[in-house]
């Protein structure tokens, strides 16, 4: 089963190839709230609430699958150096230290998820790398534009997938479900030295357009491209799926939610789980116009967003004594 929302206000279900606005519901965010707190399903909640009008995805107007009334209260993180395929791309923009033996601390971070980061079950693995985008303010709709700030020195695509969460009344985690995500990332900041890392992560970002209900794939493969002037400018293929990581979802989600601040009741987590795939990697410099599209036919409608840069600010930003 698979959820989106589009912009006329509709959430609608598709299964298989057939998509039907959900009758009854305000949103998605909403609909998860009913099955939290009626203690079942979102399948079971769908079923009780009943499908009206069949309605054609292809070209739709999506709005973000899921969102929150109150954007403060939906938490953009992510999770880095995750896949089997990462390591090489992070290390080649962070300069290697003198000497064969000596790794970078990105491939001692990679190193301890290969040897802790898929621990059996109910154990505790080894820790990520966990980084913080904004709330729901940097959350950017499918379609719309993935605008970097004046001050960026590049707006990279980090084609990845996302899980959504949505926090119960009781403080317990329930997984919504996952989405194709793009996680706009400045590469160049990150080049300079890694402990920019930071800043180079406060950026927008997109997911969706649909969100997979239940059990994610193994082997998640797909392709990520850049067009521009309306052509493929540079295209690759996309992996992710358990079968692909050197983390399992599991420890991902237990060093995420473990902080107590990350279980308040009725905030929206939608958490990016890493890349191996980036076109900055493969030299590309990305430019105003371009378009992102991210496609995994186990997920649906692709992802596109388009680049655009804001203006730049002359000076500095001031601050005010009250």
């Amino acid at each position: 089963m698979y959820l989106s929302q589009l912009r006329n206000g509709s959430v609608v279900v598709r299964q298989g190839d057939t998509a039907r606005v959900l009758l009854g519901t305000v949103s998605t965010y909403e609909l998860a709230m009913a099955a939290v707190t009626a203690g079942h399903s979102l399948a079971q909640e769908v079923a009780k609430r009943g499908l009206g009008e069949v309605v054609d995805l292809t070209g739709a107007a999506f709005a973000l699958p899921v969102s929150h009334p109150d954007p403060a209260h939906l938490h953009l993180t992510g999770t880095g150096l995750t896949h089997l395929g990462s390591a090489s791309a992070r290390s080649a923009m962070h300069a290697k230290l003198a000497g064969q033996e000596t790794l970078t601390d990105s491939m001692k971070m990679f190193q301890m998820g290969l040897e802790g980061g898929r621990p059996e079950a109910g154990a505790v693995g080894a820790q990520p790398e966990w980084f913080y985008k904004g709330n729901g303010f940097a959350a950017v709709a499918p379609g719309d534009d993935l605008v970097a700030p004046g001050f960026a020195e590049d707006g990279g695509e980090e084609p990845e997938l996302a899980g959504i969460y949505i926090i119960g009344p009781d403080g317990k985690v329930h997984r919504i479900g996952w989405a194709l995500g793009n996680e706009f990332s400045d590469h160049v900041t990150e080049k300079v030295n890694y402990l920019w890392l930071a800043h180079s992560k406060l950026r927008v970002a997109s997911y969706g357009p649909e969100i997979l209900v239940g059990e994610l794939p193994a082997d998640v493969r797909g392709t990520s491209r850049i067009l521009r002037d309306g052509k493929t400018f540079w295209e690759k293929p996309f992996l992710s799926g358990d079968a692909n990581m050197s983390h399992t979802f599991a420890n991902l989600e237990h060093h995420h939610f473990k902080y107590d601040i990350f279980r308040q009741p009725g905030d929206l987590h939608v958490h990016f789980f890493g890349t191996a795939t980036l076109s900055f990697a493969d030299g590309v410099k990305t430019q105003a116009g371009d378009t992102f599209e991210i496609e995994v036919p186990a997920f649906g409608q692709p992802l596109r967003n388009s680049l655009a840069f804001a203006p730049k600010t002359p000076g500095t930003t001031q601050v005010s004594a009250l």
